[in-house]
């Protein structure tokens, strides 16, 4: 068959039934001689009829999934090939590809009846077919659709039919024709009997999606029912308890979640216990939502009441909301400790994407080693005051009664914290401090105790380091409240000691709160999971806040009101607005916490005159003020600062120029260009092993010429 390079003259075929399938489509050969396809040109309306047709083959009955799909929107790109997509979808026979099981290995073909009463549901179904096709919506002609085969047969890797009823070595009985369980459908399901939702409602959301693959056939519909019962009963059944010692229950977890694991390094007479904790989809999430952005890390959760304290790392998501995507359960602080999962997380993230990288970490304790941070991911560090904000105020409540008093106090402790920029003696504020509420014996002895022998080291980081916002402590506060509620339960007082009750937490219920609560924003279902999920953090609460609700006090700023929009007739008291430390009567406030009516409070006083800034717009004035200071003429520190202003000079005009340009080739033509690694100009171009780039590579000469474009806008970003 003769092999097209165009597709301009491909005719456009419309089958008379009313589902058809490829025996019905004559195809083409397209691509080049070294590698080509087979394809063909239907209506797009008609791609679900060919879907359908395609399923029904009697040879080997199927249902396809969309295993992959990406978009784009009309008018994106200036010069585009006939073949350019404005929709992209990866269709693949769902009896494929291999399962792996527990330890990775690859389960062989049986013939009979596979016990899966301790496995994860349903691995027979994965028989490694290696059926797959393509459907391009066409950029230049959306009315069309093209079709790719990348291979039409339904067999496995060695060539031999793999399912349906030439397939002698089917496992199980009905694996011929059970329906297709994909990895999204199972994740919802198990998320779904984690949080509690009542059966019934499961498995008609169940039956649902699984209907989307199978249709509405009684058969389909029976064993998805029994699906979700069998996956209810394992789940029920489940035990963190794998061992009853401790530290072998963790080494068999270990062997057996593989793919959930980063690091891991056991007890030894050097070595502490580290176990670097990320599933596929955090690591997903990380690449996504980290890149060129932030990562926050809630640090030490559970120090006094877990066996190991808990190390989150989190990203914030589309809502900005703190998505956690990495564990580390360790009582390791050390340099070399935290370089050694820092390095393995940073491998594991440029594995998916080798062009990651993020724009800054966030920490959230003063003690914590930065150098490892700094010299994994190359970046700012930035901290967070929200746990020392949230001691602070939890014990004043807790420990003093007059509610004037604790106003009072959190409002003095506020004003040590600023004046790390105006020059105080912090001894001095201390002993005031001490005098002044000399009374309040219980909070002293708590302060004393506690922040007093450390309070200087805290300060100096506050100094030093850039402050994160409100909306990023916010939401990492947010979800430390979240983690401390599913943690400690009253129920499971008794097994906080335990590792494995902890990692089997984490996995499972707090696993899939989390992405349950992704799924039901993107895919816009579960409406009112959806819901609580946006109005999980106290920063987007604030924004439902009218700016008419709120008054301030606009003689001597002492307080501000803000209304109840559940009950009119009441009003929240909000003492030292404008400040960081702010103090709300609210019971939210009350715990501890960020509230809505602090944050909403603060960001009417952003605009209003004779309110203090943010101790992050503080900050940020801080460093711009400490750049903006001449150093001493001819000195080094004058051709360091020269070096420095010319660099961000450089940057900004690139940005203007980018900004102004009509043609982005002009400006990526006029950039100079710079190589990165060989590792990094070969692993998306020619591979590694080739030697020479021969002559008559066309194509790919013209992909190394996109991958340098790339590499020089990323410069820019």
């Amino acid at each position: 068959m003769e092999i097209v390079e165009s597709i301009l003259n491909l005719p456009v075929q419309d089958p008379a039934e009313q589902e058809f399938s490829s025996a019905d489509l004559t195809w083409t050969k397209f691509g080049t001689a070294e590698h080509h396809d087979d394809v063909a040109l239907i209506p797009y309306a008609r791609v679900d009829e060919f879907i359908i047709g395609e399923c029904s083959s009697v040879e080997c009955p199927t249902r396809f999934h969309i295993e992959r799909g990406r978009k784009r929107s009309m008018g994106c790109l200036k010069e585009y090939k006939s073949d350019e997509y404005l929709e992209y979808r990866l269709y693949w026979c769902s009896f494929g590809p291999e399962n792996y099981g527990e330890g990775g290995g690859v389960l062989p073909s049986r013939r009979y009846r596979l016990n899966t009463r301790n496995r994860a549901a349903r691995p027979q179904s994965m028989r490694g077919c290696t059926c797959h096709f393509v459907v391009k919506r066409l950029y230049a002609r959306p009315s069309l659709a093209l079709i790719i085969f990348n291979e039409r047969r339904h067999v496995n890797k060695s060539g031999f039919v793999c399912h349906g009823p030439l397939d002698k070595d089917a496992i199980g009985p009905g694996a011929k024709k059970i329906p297709y369980i994909s990895n999204e459908i199972q994740q919802q399901t198990m998320s779904m009997i984690y949080l509690g939702i009542p059966e019934e409602n499961v498995l008609e959301k169940h039956i649902e999606y699984v209907q989307r693959y199978g249709g509405s056939d009684a058969t389909v519909s029976t064993l998805a029912s029994q699906y979700v019962r069998k996956l209810g009963m394992i789940i029920k059944r489940s035990t963190h308890e794998l061992d009853l010692d401790d530290q072998a229950s963790i080494r068999m977890w270990v062997d057996r979640n593989k793919k959930s694991i980063f690091f891991y390094q056991d007890t030894s007479e050097t070595d502490p216990f580290i176990l670097g904790i990320q599933t596929e989809w955090q690591l997903q999430q990380m690449v996504r939502f980290s890149h060129r952005s932030l990562i926050a890390a809630d640090s030490t959760f559970g120090i006094k009441r877990l066996k190991y304290p808990l190390c989150t790392l989190l990203v914030f998501d589309s809502r900005q909301h703190a998505l956690p995507v990495a564990w580390v359960i360790t009582r390791s602080v050390a340099k070399p400790d935290m370089a050694k999962w820092m390095k393995a997380l940073l491998d594991r993230a440029r594995s998916v994407d080798p062009g990651w990288k993020i724009n800054g970490f966030v920490i959230d304790d003063a003690s914590m080693e930065i150098d490892p941070i700094r010299d994994a991911f190359c970046c700012p560090i930035l901290f967070s005051i929200w746990r020392v904000r949230r001691s602070w105020l939890r014990n004043v409540v807790k420990k003093c009664s007059n509610i004037e008093v604790q106003r009072e106090i959190f409002k003095r402790l506020g004003e040590i914290v600023y004046s790390i920029w105006g020059g105080v003696d912090i001894s001095v504020a201390l002993e005031e401090l001490t005098l002044d509420f000399v009374d309040q014996s219980a909070f002293m002895e708590y302060f004393k105790s506690t922040w007093v022998p450390k309070i200087e080291m805290w300060l100096s980081t506050m100094r030093t380091l850039p402050l994160a916002s409100q909306e990023a402590s916010g939401a990492i506060e947010a979800y430390h409240v979240k983690l401390k509620t599913k943690l400690f339960d009253d129920s499971h007082l008794g097994a906080l000691q335990r590792v494995d009750w902890l990692v089997h937490k984490l996995t499972t219920e707090l696993h899939s709160a989390y992405w349950l609560d992704r799924y039901a924003d993107e895919s816009d279902s579960f409406l009112n999971v959806k819901e609580e999920y946006i109005a999980s953090t106290s920063w987007h609460r604030a924004l439902q806040i009218p700016d008419y609700a709120v008054t301030l006090d606009d003689k001597n700023h002492l307080f501000a009101k803000v209304a109840s929009q559940k009950d009119s007739s009441r009003t929240h008291l909000i003492w030292n607005p404008g400040s960081d430390f702010a103090f709300c009567d609210c019971a939210w406030s009350m715990q501890g916490n960020f509230c809505k009516h602090v944050i909403k409070v603060n960001m009417i006083c952003e605009n209003a005159k004779g309110y203090k800034p943010s101790m992050s717009f503080w900050s940020f004035r801080e460093i711009l003020m400490d750049l903006w200071k001449k150093p001493m003429d001819d000195s080094i520190g004058l051709d360091e600062s020269v070096a420095w202003t010319h660099q961000m000079l450089d940057q900004i005009k690139q940005l203007v120029e980018l900004n102004n340009s009509n043609d982005i080739g002009v400006v990526v033509n006029s950039m100079p260009l710079k190589w990165i690694s060989k590792k990094g100009r070969t692993f998306v171009g020619i591979p590694a092993s080739l030697p020479t780039l021969p002559s008559s590579s066309k194509s790919i000469a013209k992909n190394l010429q996109k991958n340098r474009k790339r590499k020089r806008l990323s410069r820019i970003r």
